[in-house]
């Protein structure tokens, strides 16, 4: 106990001196942690959750999960199924046993088969020519310093945004044998005497429906040209002027390597599109006359719905896939890999 001051009480140091004696730590003594203040941050523990989370792959996986169980569920399994199909002979109410290739061997031997194989064939062909080369001279069109170019833009996109059946329906009225346009047109005009008979023979019905798909097809073909045309650099095509290019040695020298990539792409999706095109051609003609305009797509669907024979209508289905494969790689590897545009010889 520290003596009393003069006036009863200890003084000042010497109440500091004996509260930092009770205060003292003896060697050897383990202290407790301080309590954590309640604002102060602390950081997580590291748990297998966290570990887990920071692992690149994992995160990358879980993003990926509801695109991947999306094309799981609605590419993959129906893919499959029809594949299997195809090994079977399956009907409609019945379920099939595995047949192996005799759905194969029977198409082999089919004549309406090969027919529709050589209708895919041209169809696909003609239908993709015509729609590049209209869509890319309407491309250079619309990239031009033109009246109205915006509101023309927006019309140009009326083919393709119009329903197929819609579209079809038109142009099943304008091929009427009766009352068909473009007869009355040519008859008044003095070119000819009596109505077309557009859908009636086999090859006039082939060449309407080319003209039909063409028609839908252009504004695709056109408005994504012109999305690549609007990315050329003005200075190449002034460096070009300047060394005295004409306007075909321009095209052919600037316009056309600087699109090709571009151009690859809209040509593999137009291959696809036009070559497993369904809609505009049952809408139509139905196959006909005489199943002479059926494509691949129209058969399948003829053979195994309201044929019931969905073994049958699967293999011909499966058959398509070498051709859409072979197309994409002739694409891909004709025009996507060509490095014009970097001035670069091709690999």
């Amino acid at each position: 106990m520290a003596p009393a001051s003069r006036f009863g009480h200890t003084s000042v140091n010497e109440s500091a001196g004996e509260q930092m004696s009770e205060n003292a730590v003896l060697p050897g003594t383990v202290l407790a942690p301080a309590a954590a203040h309640p604002w102060r941050w602390s950081p997580p523990r590291d748990t297998w959750v966290i570990r887990l989370f920071d692992y690149k792959p994992f995160l990358a996986a879980l993003c990926l999960f509801p695109a991947a169980a999306l094309l799981l569920v609605f590419l993959t399994y129906p893919l499959g199924l029809g594949m299997w199909l195809a090994f079977t002979d399956t009907r409609i109410g019945r379920s099939g046993v595995w047949v192996g290739l005799e759905n194969f061997e029977s198409l082999w031997h089919d004549r309406i088969f090969w027919l529709s194989v050589t209708n895919t064939l041209i169809y696909t062909g003609v239908a993709t020519v015509g729609k590049f080369g209209l869509g890319l001279w309407l491309a250079l069109l619309l990239n031009e310093n033109i009246p109205f170019k915006s509101l023309i833009r927006a019309i140009v996109l009326v083919p393709w945004i119009v329903p197929t059946v819609l579209s079809a329906i038109a142009f099943w009225w304008i091929y009427d044998p009766q009352f068909s346009i473009i007869s009355y047109m040519l008859r008044g005009a003095g070119m000819i005497e009596g109505n077309i008979d557009f859908l009636g023979s086999p090859w006039h019905a082939r060449l309407s429906l080319i003209a039909a798909n063409i028609w839908r097809g252009i504004p695709f073909v056109a408005i994504s040209l012109l999305a690549g045309l609007q990315t050329i650099s003005p200075s190449l095509y002034e460096a070009a002027m300047l060394d005295g290019a004409t306007a075909w040695q321009r095209f052919v020298h600037v316009t056309l390597p600087m699109l090709m990539p571009v151009l690859s792409v809209v040509l593999t999706f137009s291959v696809l599109f036009t070559f497993t095109d369904f809609q505009l051609v049952y809408a139509i003609t139905r196959g006909g006359p005489v199943n002479s305009t059926h494509l691949m797509a129209t058969l399948a669907f003829q053979r195994g719905i309201p044929g019931g024979q969905l073994g049958e209508g699967a293999a011909i289905a499966v058959a398509m896939i070498p051709f859409l494969v072979a197309a994409t790689l002739i694409s891909y590897f004709g025009l996507a890999r060509r490095k014009w545009q970097q001035g670069e010889s091709n690999d």
